[in-house]
């Protein structure tokens, strides 16, 4: 992903640290904000998962670390719920003012009943997805339960959360307890996408079921089998990222989305890794390598699409000439293979320099075909265009523009 830094300052005048994540290539399709969980960081593996898979759909996600956590100023223990849904609604301004405002909304565990909490008074906000979300922010409270008592003799305590120790003070717990969320769920006027898993120790499903039925349509609920709460199996993350974007894609006002012209094709590769966005008119594809060289298998690799490449144009070949012969060609199926072989005849046939490239082309044709329309047929499958352009070696002029 291409990404930027950036920092904002919240209502008090702290410095809040945030990170965009572009597509590779284009004009965002729209803007996200992400909500990550309770004591987490925008750094959260999954976030990263779940931002690249808005990227790879053309959006731009802001994820940003709440007060006094991560690389954001303040005290974490003089926050709150309110204090996060007024941060919240700061990463919102930032955004509206200095790129564009978000049209979705994203939120994982706490980080969920905080977009709940603020995305009905956000005019720009079409849609709003939850990840593990408890549908009352006193949820959370069961948390607290390693200083529970001296949070309520002496008002602050250590508490211990996932094994790391942070400063609370009892004003926490008083603020979550004040917060209902029925009737902000009800009057969300929001598209809302609920994702769970069934086999969440930290929020019980039983909460996306609340917020399910408290919720107006439209509503969609979606089940993450398997995963744990924070999600840290990267498929499980993955899984979730594509069917927000996919949903969200269904909401956003595209205003100019970036198209290549008829005729060609943009590629970009970002930082670190092989993962190559690909824009061909207006159809965004991903291209990769597999993880065995350093990829981690996003997509095809550059030979997949090669083969796609003349797979497709073989079929629709054969499809063309079938209709245009009134041939009963009911389904036609290609598969393709590429090595490098050795030259059979010379002396280097031992050598790097003396392999050549062989693609191989198996063609399955379905339909009531006579023997000499079959072989007429495979004949037709040489002469589509890409094999020509294949065999006719064509001439690729490189230069380099800024």
């Amino acid at each position: 992903m291409r990404f930027k830094k950036v920092s904002f300052k919240n209502s008090d005048g702290q410095e809040l640290s945030g990170k965009i994540d572009f597509p590779l290539i284009g004009k965002p399709k729209a803007f996200v904000l992400f909500a990550h969980c309770f004591t987490c960081s925008k750094n959260l593996k999954s976030v990263e998962h779940i931002s690249q898979a808005f990227t790879q759909q053309g959006m731009a996600v802001l994820r940003f670390d709440f007060t006094g956590l991560g690389q954001s100023k303040g005290d974490f223990a003089d926050t709150n719920f309110s204090s996060n849904l007024s941060d919240l609604e700061d990463a919102y301004e930032f955004l509206a003012e200095n790129y564009e405002a978000p049209q979705i909304m994203v939120g994982h565990s706490l980080g969920g009943a905080a977009v709940l909490h603020v995305a009905g008074a956000l005019d720009k906000v079409k849609a709003v997805a939850t990840i593990g979300a408890p549908s009352t922010p006193d949820h959370v409270a069961h948390l607290l339960d390693s200083g529970k008592e001296d949070l309520e003799e002496k008002g602050e305590a250590e508490v211990n959360i996932g094994g790391r120790k942070f400063k609370m003070k009892k004003q926490f717990l008083d603020d979550i307890e004040s917060k209902k969320s029925d009737e902000v769920i009800k009057n969300l006027a929001k598209s809302l996408l609920i994702l769970h898993s069934p086999q969440d120790q930290i929020v019980g499903i039983n909460n996306a079921q609340e917020i399910y039925q408290e919720a107006m349509h439209p509503k969609s609920f979606i089940t993450l089998d398997g995963a744990d709460h924070l999600m840290m199996k990267e498929a499980d993350a993955k899984y979730a990222g594509a069917m927000i974007a996919s949903w969200s894609s269904r909401y956003i006002d595209v205003k100019d989305q970036e198209e290549a012209p008829e005729g060609e094709v943009w590629t970009r590769v970002g930082e670190k890794g092989f993962t190559t966005e690909v824009i061909a008119g207006r159809h965004q594809l991903i291209a990769d390598e597999p993880p065995s060289v350093g990829g981690a298998d996003e997509g095809p690799t550059p030979y997949g699409y090669l083969l796609s490449g003349l797979g497709a144009c073989t079929a629709m070949t054969l499809r063309m000439y079938a209709d245009h012969k009134k041939i009963d060609l009911q389904e036609v199926e290609v598969k393709l293979t590429h090595d490098k072989i050795h030259q059979q005849d010379g002396e280097n046939s031992e050598s790097s320099k003396g392999k050549i490239d062989q693609i191989k082309r198996k063609i399955k044709l379905t339909g009531d075909l006579t023997d000499d329309q079959r072989k007429r047929l495979i004949e037709i499958a040489d002469r589509c265009p890409v094999h020509k352009t294949l065999e006719g070696k064509p001439e690729i002029l490189t230069e380099e523009v800024v």
